[in-house]
């Protein structure tokens, strides 16, 4: 499996080679293969079905370039190596194929192409769009036409398999069924070349391929290169067994390098720990056992009955996620029945999220043997080419627990979390991008967000919330913060023709919201969900800020005056100057009448409403980041969100803005001191950032929108920041709190940048070391006062 994993890799770096050299009629005319399916297939409920094809070569070729896709899914193997994986998710109007040199696998003589193909059906992924089952695999070439999905293929359906849907606690999961697996109905072996096909049938052709744009008489998937290089695989060993019950498991075994035998007629449990939560393909290899059930179940955690005249199950209390005494565990699962074969391996179609796996071994009349059980990480191929040092080692910690995060809920899209939605949200999708941005410089994630959601555009103006998705969900105030996401990529990495192509959809979200206007700018009766956070305040409700009883909300009109004046902005740098100045006069007008409409005089505050009866974080922080308010004033009320106690509070997704309030107004320094939520998910034993400020009771143990930290130890400590579309300019304006030394380093597309600063207590000065890459240059800011950066070194030594 080790090797398998290293292929996959390098398929990877195939398709992200090719997939800029594909041969121009691809492209532009009807592909020559056909969708293919298994004679007598349901097209839309649930299956999973086996294709293969054997065909000779008259020598080992340099090249041999193929494009595959299926709907829903596929896994792709050459003389039984896996090779690729997908189609990575989209839609039907876009629908992603793969590009693959296979050209390694083959060999002259016999070759066979085999790939297992599944439909979820009603069952399946939330985050999956789908047309009907199909598979097809495309040659670049005249060479490769030999490999053209067609009736020359063979298929069967694999009975072997069932969905299984999860007992949890929490209602809401939308991650998609796992499987039941009976192996006395599994075809073992028949990805390898010399497995006997002669029972299954010849392919069922549907219609030809067609790529997106290109018209024929036919149906189905609009086909489009894949944007996005193929999933990292990396075999990952569970750490510990933490409780066993019937059977004693050495640590050799974790390592594989030894194996356990259950005998006939026994039950035994194991508990595993990964020690850390991961997305992981589990690999269980077994042998013999005919009949034997096998249950493997993945946790987060496990939960606490604290009081044991409560139902531990309304309670919903997970403690300490290192602790497991006295706790229940309650997970999704995997079944596998035995054949009484030898060196049979379980692996799922989809990747699982756990940091405990519970292993229940049910044997009949045979005993059965556990030759190895590990984990094949998988997750988008994001190098961290970061780095951060202080003298509070604290503050790494939470940078690797942030980018774990981040990297969890990354896959083909960014994710929610991966446990339980796996749908690619745009509020947490704009935070996500900029730590991809900040931590790794990687922006094709990014790029594929913004597109998708631009994809989601509905026709009254707005996009979806998330996207892709089965099933529409709306949040106007999210196609907002996607005016916002699409001008950080516009700062950070600029491409005009990219930005240039995406204005459309800003024009339409802000023409939708000019509908629910007032004369005064105001909003009134937005319709669908107006979610802004996960907040427990006074009047809020469902996410949804306070509204007033005449229809009013200060946080509808705020966000509308921050995504008119970033509009305004785009627009005037490369879109419509008529547009940017009907904008920044929209914007001009709402300013007005947020500050007489919310402003209280007895507080000196921000009321969420008209009927000022009830203040936020939330509405204060927008307030300075959209410059209501300004200056002294500014700092004033961003001391009063820092400290008054009565305030609605923001949970950890929102902190985002928060934070960038406090430093927008002069008290960026108290930056490290608001980092208490992050340090209590490390004292509660959290390898990743739990969804809600309630660590105990969280849903979700993994939402990377508590990952800005992983943007703000370098933004807003080291300082770094970009000054120009496209990062052409840096402006860095250190805000190191407490800390006496600190340094650090980010991807920038020139290169990277660098920051150091140590304070001499002899000299009472700052030794400060900048570097930027060749052609950048930058603005240097120090106590107020600005100094110069060229490209290169610079030194400095400041009070």
């Amino acid at each position: 499996m080790k090797k398998i994993a290293l292929l996959v890799i390098v398929a990877a770096c195939c398709i992200h080679l090719y997939a800029q050299q594909i041969a121009g009629n691809i492209l532009h005319k009807k592909w020559d293969a056909y969708w293919i399916t298994v004679p007598g297939a349901t097209a839309h409920g649930y299956g999973v079905y086996h294709f293969r094809k054997t065909f000779q070569l008259s020598k080992k070729p340099g090249h041999f370039i193929v494009h595959v896709s299926a709907d829903n899914r596929y896994k792709l193997y050459v003389n039984g190596t896996q090779v690729s994986f997908g189609p990575a998710r989209a839609d039907v109007y876009n629908w992603n194929f793969e590009t693959v040199d296979i050209a390694a696998q083959l060999q002259q003589g016999n070759n066979t192409i085999a790939a297992i193909v599944w439909n979820f059906g009603e069952e399946r992924q939330e985050a999956q769009i789908s047309y009907q089952t199909g598979f097809i695999l495309q040659g670049d070439s005249t060479d490769e036409a030999v490999v053209n999905t067609n009736n020359t293929w063979k298929g069967t359906q694999d009975k072997a398999y069932s969905p299984l849907q999860p007992d949890l606690i929490y209602t809401y999961y939308a991650a998609g069924p796992t499987e039941k697996i009976d192996y006395n109905s599994y075809p073992s072996g028949w990805q390898q070349a010399g497995y006997d096909d002669t029972k299954w049938q010849p392919a069922q052709q549907l219609f030809n391929g067609l790529p997106k744009g290109v018209f024929n008489y036919t149906l189905g998937w609009m086909l489009v290169p894949r944007p996005i290089p193929q999933m990292e695989l990396t075999q990952q060993r569970l750490q510990s067994v933490r409780l066993s019950n019937g059977i004693s498991v050495t640590d050799d075994f974790l390592q594989g390098a030894e194996k356990f035998t259950v005998p006939a007629n026994t039950k035994i449990s194991l508990l595993f720990d990964q020690s850390f939560l991961t997305t992981a393909f589990p690999v269980l290899q077994f042998s013999k056992g005919k009949n034997a059930v096998i249950d493997l179940s993945y946790a987060e955690g496990l939960y606490v009955n604290e009081d044991s005249n409560k139902n531990w199950r309304t309670e919903n209390q997970k403690g300490n996620r290192n602790e497991i005494e006295g706790k229940h565990f309650v997970g999704t699962k995997d079944e596998i029945i035995a054949n009484g074969g030898d060196n049979e391996t379980f692996s799922p179609l989809a990747f699982r999220t756990y940091r405990y796996i519970k292993c229940d071994i049910t044997t009949k009349d045979e005993p059965i043997t556990i030759n190895d059980l590990y984990g094949l990480y998988t997750g988008y191929p994001f190098q961290y080419n970061a780095g951060f040092s202080s003298d509070d080692p604290s503050l790494t910690k939470i940078l690797e627990t942030g980018w774990r995060t981040a990297r969890l809920d990354a896959q083909e899209t960014y994710s929610d979390c991966p446990y339980y939605e796996q749908l690619q949200y745009v509020g947490d999708t704009r935070i996500q991008a900029l730590v991809s941005l900040y931590n790794s410089g990687d922006d094709r994630l990014v790029r594929n967000a913004i597109s998708q959601i631009y994809n989601s555009l509905m026709p009254e103006g707005i996009t979806l919330s998330r996207y892709p998705t089965a099933n529409p969900q709306e949040i106007p105030t999210f196609s907002l913060i996607w005016i916002g996401m699409l001008h950080d990529y516009w700062m950070y990495r600029g491409d005009t023709a990219f930005i240039q192509s995406n204005l459309q959809a800003s024009r339409m979200i802000l023409n939708f919201f000019h509908h629910y206007q007032q004369a005064d700018g105001s909003l009134r009766n937005v319709p669908y969900w107006i979610f802004s956070d996960w907040c427990g305040g006074k009047g809020w409700h469902n996410g949804i800020a306070p509204i007033g009883t005449d229809g009013s909300s200060a946080m509808l009109d705020i966000q509308l005056l921050m995504a008119y004046k970033t509009a305004a902005e785009l627009e005037k740098q490369v879109g419509l100057q008529e547009l940017s100045d009907k904008y920044e006069k929209a914007a001009t007008l709402l300013k007005q009448t947020i500050q007489k409409s919310y402003w209280d005089e007895s507080t000196h505050m921000y009321a969420d409403t008209r009927d000022k009866n009830t203040f936020s974080q939330h509405t204060n922080t927008l307030a300075i980041l959209t410059g209501v308010v300004n200056g002294n004033e500014a700092t004033a009320l961003a001391e009063k969100i820092m400290s008054d106690t009565t305030l609605s509070k923001a949970s950890i997704y929102f902190r985002y803005y928060v934070h960038q309030a406090y430093n927008k107004a002069g008290l960026g320094n108290k930056y490290l001191d608001q980092l208490g939520v992050w340090r209590k998910n490390l004292e509660m034993g959290m390898t990743t950032w739990a969804e809600i400020d309630d660590i105990n009771r969280t849903r979700s143990d993994c939402h990377a929108w508590g990952s800005s930290p992983n943007i703000e130890l370098f933004r807003i400590v080291l300082g770094i920041n970009s000054d120009a579309p496209g990062f052409k300019k840096v402006k860095i304006e250190p805000h190191l709190g407490y800390l006496k030394k600190a340094s650090g380093f980010m991807p920038h597309p020139a290169g990277r940048i660098s920051a150091s600063y140590e304070y001499n207590e002899a000299a009472k000065k700052w030794n400060i070391v900048i570097m930027l890459p060749a052609h950048i240059t930058g603005t240097f800011i120090w106590k107020a006062k600005e100094y110069t950066l060229q490209s290169g070194e610079t030194k400095l030594l400041l009070q």
